[in-house]
């Protein structure tokens, strides 16, 4: 609910909704009542963003993490987890093309070309591993 009068413009709630066909949301904001003055105030309207993951198993996670440790002669004592990018890991785009070379031997997979120029993370890794393993069987 908004107030207005001469001097100030005060909301009493705070709302948010989510348009399903747009994916927009939409609200009000809250002012300190004692504010005297507000420029410009605009409430836009922006995308949300989702993330949509179908995790791997945590043991083909596991299974990448040991792949990625050894193709970049990692230490042991390295965290890698499936959030690790491999950049972040210090992989170029050779030592990509390796890791994906051990996954597919690993796995028994083919992984196209397309495919591995989208593999950024241990995760994305594992979920194109699983996804690729379902279309084997």
């Amino acid at each position: 609910m908004a107030t207005f009068t001469a001097s100030s413009l005060s909301f009493t709630s705070l709302s948010i909704s989510l348009d399903q066909n747009k994916g927009l949301a939409r609200g009000s904001v809250s002012l300190p009542a004692k504010a005297k003055s507000f420029g410009a105030l605009t409430l836009r309207s922006a995308p949300m963003r989702f993330r949509v993951s179908c995790a791997a198993k945590p043991e083909t996670v596991e299974k990448v993490c040991e792949i990625v440790k050894k193709q970049l002669a990692l230490p042991a004592t390295t965290e890698v987890s499936g959030d690790s990018k491999f950049a972040a890991l210090g992989a170029d785009s050779l030592d990509t093309v390796e890791i994906v070379m051990g996954l597919e031997e690993e796995f028994g997979i083919s992984v196209e070309e397309e495919s591995a120029q989208t593999i950024a993370t241990v995760q994305d890794a594992a979920d194109l591993i699983e996804k690729l393993c379902e279309k084997k069987e």
